[in-house]
C-alpha cells in the first residue's frame, strides 16, 4: 500500500461525447467508476475522487469533493486533488479508464521524485490523465488558471516544471498493449472495451 502519494480519481466530466454519464457504465459486473476506484483504492492509502461543482452529488466508499475553481475541466480537478492531498505527490486518472494497470502506475510513483510531473507518453499521445504530480506543480496551475489556460498539456512544456516522460518502449515492458491508458470516451471506445473485457476477464478486474 502506498502512503506517500495520493490517488485521484476525476469522475465529474460532461461525458458529452457519450451521451450518459461513464461513472455507471458496465464493463463487465462493474461500473467504469468502480472499476478505477477499485484499482487505486488497492495501491493508494489515500483516495479522493474530484467531481464538477455542478455535478449531481455522488457517493462513495472514499472521499468526494468538489472542484475548487469551477469550469477549468481536468486542469482544475488535479489542482483540486493536488490541493486537498496530504501528501507531496497524487497520481491523477479519470474514471473512463477501465483497466488500469497497478505496476504501470507503480513503476510511474517510484520515479516520483525525479520530476514534478511523471507522464507517460503512448502512441505518440501524452497522458495527462494518467501521470503523477508533484505539489510544485500548485503555482503553475495558478498561473495557467489566473492567464484562462485550462489546457493541462500546457504544463509539459512550462519551463519551471520538471517532466519524465515515460516512453511507450518502457512502458510496453509492463502492459504491452497499453491498455492501462485505454479511456472511454465514445460508444464505440466502450464497445471496444467489452469486447477487450469479455476475451480477457482477468483484465482489470
Amino acid at each position: 500500500m502506498i502512503a506517500d502519494v495520493t490517488g485521484v480519481l476525476l469522475a465529474g466530466g460532461k461525458s458529452r461525447r457519450m451521451g450518459e454519464d461513464k461513472r455507471f457504465i458496465l464493463v463487465g459486473q462493474r461500473t467504469l467508476f468502480e472499476r478505477s476506484c477499485a484499482v487505486l483504492r488497492d495501491l493508494f492509502e489515500h483516495v479522493c475522487v474530484v467531481i464538477a461543482q455542478d455535478s449531481p452529488s455522488f457517493q462513495a466508499d472514499v472521499p468526494v469533493v468538489r472542484d475548487l475553481i469551477p469550469d477549468c475541466g481536468s486542469l482544475g480537478g488535479l489542482y483540486t486533488g493536488l490541493r486537498l492531498a496530504k501528501t507531496q505527490h497524487v497520481f491523477l486518472t479519470a474514471c473512463d479508464m477501465p483497466f488500469l494497470n497497478p505496476d504501470v502506475v507503480r513503476y510511474m510513483v517510484r520515479l516520483k521524485d525525479q520530476a514534478d510531473i511523471v507522464i507517460c507518453r503512448w502512441a505518440t499521445r501524452l497522458q495527462p490523465a494518467h501521470a503523477v504530480y508533484g505539489r510544485g506543480c500548485l503555482p503553475v496551475i495558478e498561473e495557467m488558471i489566473t492567464l484562462h489556460n485550462k489546457k493541462i498539456y500546457s504544463m509539459i512544456d512550462h519551463p519551471a516544471l520538471r517532466v519524465r516522460v515515460i516512453a511507450e518502449g518502457e512502458i510496453r515492458q509492463i502492459d504491452h498493449d497499453g491498455r492501462s491508458m485505454f479511456n472511454v470516451n465514445t460508444p464505440s471506445d466502450l464497445e471496444q472495451a467489452r469486447s477487450v473485457h469479455d476475451a480477457d476477464t482477468g483484465l482489470g478486474s
